[in-house]
């Protein structure tokens, strides 16, 4: 996983010798050891996009600079296209002006020096941070969190259900009559049913659990067995009728609603152990500036001016 850079592959042939017991074999070719079709050549997984004489630009330098600029690498502009080629064009600007820097010898001047020993700590605690997370946040890890959170996460009853709302309790006792006269609901909560939310879907309220309703709904779903149709009952927005589709379990939340919060809050722990670590295993002293250089001075301004003499 990785926070502002992206990894190029390069790939190496390594020759090895084999002895038998009547002494070394006729020494191979790289042909012989491995097939040309086999060879993954450098270019191919990480192709030059633009050469500044000597010097190269690839891909992956361009997303590099992409994600940089916060671009999610899924959605990366593609090849050809005028954002990319704009990005390339300011990467040759760049490399040019480092180019020239370099021919003057500024990489050898103390700012030059201080300020690329500055990037390469930056770059090498980046570096760090992303193994560190890389294994924090492996595919095993977070299935095993994910079975854990799944273990821990209370889950209530629930039940589907279906309802009719109408203004009043007569109108209620009629629609309760022509249930019991083999009406059926999801037809009637079509014709009949003041819920335009619902309506349309023969009163469905797909599932919900006892805390998900109001008071006086959960009160009667919950007490309605499945299959059967409950007494009128009303609340603040009417007079209800309801029947039961079904009751189970809650079922636990998916993998995949839980695979980013939980990738989040574990690098955001391995980030924070490492740093722990690191802090209790180092002499770490905060120089303190001497009473004179403070003496005079406003603590409160951050840029404070001299004193006149």
């Amino acid at each position: 996983m990785k926070i502002s850079t992206f990894s190029s592959v390069s790939a190496a042939l390594l020759l090895v010798a084999s002895l038998s017991a009547c002494g070394p074999e006729p020494r191979q070719t790289t042909e012989e050891i491995v097939s040309e079709s086999e060879i993954v050549q450098p270019d191919e997984i990480d192709p030059v996009i633009a050469r500044v004489n000597d010097s190269m630009i690839r891909l992956s330098d361009v997303h590099r600079e992409f994600q940089a600029r916060d671009y999610d690498l899924a959605a990366m502009p593609e090849r050809g296209t005028e954002v990319f080629d704009a990005v390339v064009g300011e990467l040759v600007d760049q490399k040019l002006l480092a180019l020239e820097a370099r021919s003057r010898g500024l990489h050898r001047s103390p700012e030059a020096r201080r300020r690329m020993a500055q990037a390469e700590e930056q770059i090498l605690g980046n570096v760090l941070l992303e193994s560190e997370i890389d294994e924090a946040t492996s595919p095993e890890m977070i299935e095993r969190i994910y079975q854990e959170q799944v273990r821990m996460v209370p889950r209530d009853d629930e039940i589907m259900a279906r309802h009719i709302l109408v203004e009043t309790r007569e109108q209620a006792d009629a629609a309760r009559a022509l249930l019991d006269a083999g009406e059926d609901f999801a037809d009637l909560a079509v014709r009949i049913s003041l819920d335009h939310a619902t309506r349309l879907d023969g009163g469905s309220l797909g599932y919900f659990t006892r805390s998900g309703v109001s008071s006086v709904f959960g009160e009667v779903a919950f007490a309605t067995p499945v299959g059967e149709v409950s007494r009128p009952f009303e609340t603040e927005f009417g007079w209800h009728l309801l029947t039961v589709v079904d009751r189970r379990r809650q079922p636990a939340p998916s993998f995949e609603t839980l695979q980013q919060r939980i990738v989040e809050i574990r690098m955001f722990e391995r980030i924070n152990e490492l740093l722990v670590e690191l802090r209790d295993g180092a002499e770490i002293t905060i120089i303190q500036p001497a009473p004179a250089e403070v003496e005079g001075r406003d603590v409160s301004d951050p840029n404070p001016a001299e004193t006149p003499e």
